[in-house]
């Protein structure tokens, strides 16, 4: 069973024009603090000015410390001015019908229910039963930090993303039936172009039905937000702001990395022989896959096919059957010498990103080299659920991304 309970006290923009002027990207998906800070720039009036904090200053040699408490004063003061400021408005006890579409692809049509989780219903292994099932090691010190800056400005405003089996399609189908019959309370669109819809669900008999439909879903799995859901397990909250989505309407896209390593570029070529088979591509055009277990390989002088051989991996493992891991175990760790995935070397690139990016941070020696992987499958990321592995590191890049400051919980 999952339980999703209305938001008792929220924060939305007040129209459309309001959702543009607040809406950001989550914090995770920047590469850089400087990338914070430049569409701080663009857009002051955004819910990145309290999400990071260290980023709301007036020039970029200024980016602060996430830790400082001085951070945590002027988040707490953003969020106050938030509040107070036309842009937003309060509600109480309510749930909210979230769509996200690409217009440049009819097929990506993401439509889900929001409101707030419960704490005591995720899967740990304190609660080995627990019906939200977590794949994806967590990290302390971040998850420290999100939970300092919630009790700070006290404000739930990370919402994580969810995903619902939703076998007879019921689910899907009330949501879009809801989404059809009524305009949206505000719309708006991202930095990429997708286009996010909300509908505030108020009535009472409407908020039962949405939450009996849910309830008959034995299981939910974290599809983005893992460090937000334990932030408000730690602070020992009942409840963490979400959206479960039908797994029918969820998209994963690649989810690349780029190397810092003195290893010389040949012996890197001889070392993976051992493991995979090795081809040269064509041409000069950067490579990323789209078939599971085809690797893309940039050296800063072409683009390489690399296919793990048999026996390199144990198929029947749901999670060493992501390419991720078989990057990780198999070059990283036993070519490269980075056995931690959390290792400074490394640096994660989502599909925000392409290929050609890659490449041309390789070309300009910032990096040694580029890795590209072939998008996780759902059904691959359910099975690692099912199993109960962990996902490795950086491996799911869910599109498109839930936009952070379109509903807030207020916590005071």
């Amino acid at each position: 069973m999952i339980t999703i309970d209305p938001v008792a006290h929220a924060l939305i923009p007040v129209d459309s024009a309001a959702a543009t002027e607040l809406g950001a990207p989550n914090y995770d998906e920047f590469q850089s603090d400087e990338e914070v800070w430049s569409l701080l720039q663009l857009r002051p009036h955004s819910v990145l000015r309290v999400t990071m904090p260290h980023c709301h200053v007036a020039t970029a040699a200024e980016i602060g410390d996430e830790e400082d408490p001085e951070t945590l004063w002027r988040a707490t003061t953003a969020m106050a001015t938030l509040i107070a400021e036309p842009l937003t408005r309060e509600v109480r006890n309510i749930l909210w019908v979230y769509q996200i579409t690409d217009p440049r692809d009819p097929s990506i049509r993401q439509i889900g229910l929001g409101g707030m989780g419960r704490t005591d219903e995720i899967r740990t292994t304190e609660h080995p039963n627990g019906t939200i099932i977590r794949n994806e090691g967590i990290r302390e010190s971040k998850v420290k930090g999100r939970a300092r800056l919630t009790e700070a400005t006290r404000c739930d405003m990370g919402t994580v993303n969810n995903v619902v089996d939703d076998a007879s399609g019921e689910f899907q189908a009330a949501l879009e039936a809801h989404a059809a019959a009524t305009a949206p309370t505000f719309e708006t669109s991202d930095e990429l172009g997708n286009h996010h819809k909300v509908w505030i669900v108020d009535a009472p008999e409407a908020i039962e039905r949405l939450r009996m439909l849910l309830a008959a879903e034995a299981r939910a799995y974290v599809a983005d937000g893992n460090h937000r859901s334990a932030a408000a397990a730690m602070l020992g909250y009942k409840n963490f702001l979400t959206v479960f989505f039908p797994a029918k309407t969820m998209h994963i896209a690649p989810y690349n990395r780029l190397v810092k390593t003195p290893a010389a570029k040949a012996a890197v070529l001889t070392a993976l022989n051992d493991q995979f088979t090795v081809e040269a591509m064509d041409g000069n055009a950067a490579f990323q896959p789209t078939e599971t277990h085809q690797i893309g390989m940039y050296d800063g002088s072409r683009w390489w096919k690399l296919t793990p051989k048999p026996g390199t991996f144990d198929p029947d493992d749901a999670a060493q059957n992501i390419d991720a891991d078989i990057v990780q175990r198999l070059i990283f760790d036993r070519i490269f010498g980075i056995a931690d995935a959390r290792d400074d070397r490394l640096t994660y690139v989502g599909a925000n990103r392409n290929a050609e990016w890659l490449q041309e941070e390789v070309d300009a020696d910032r990096f040694d080299f580029a890795f590209t992987l072939a998008p996780v499958t759902m059904r691959q990321f359910i099975d690692v659920c099912l199993q109960d592995k962990l996902m490795p590191p950086k491996s799911t890049w869910f599109v498109p991304k839930i936009r952070s400051g379109l509903v807030m919980a207020l916590l005071g």
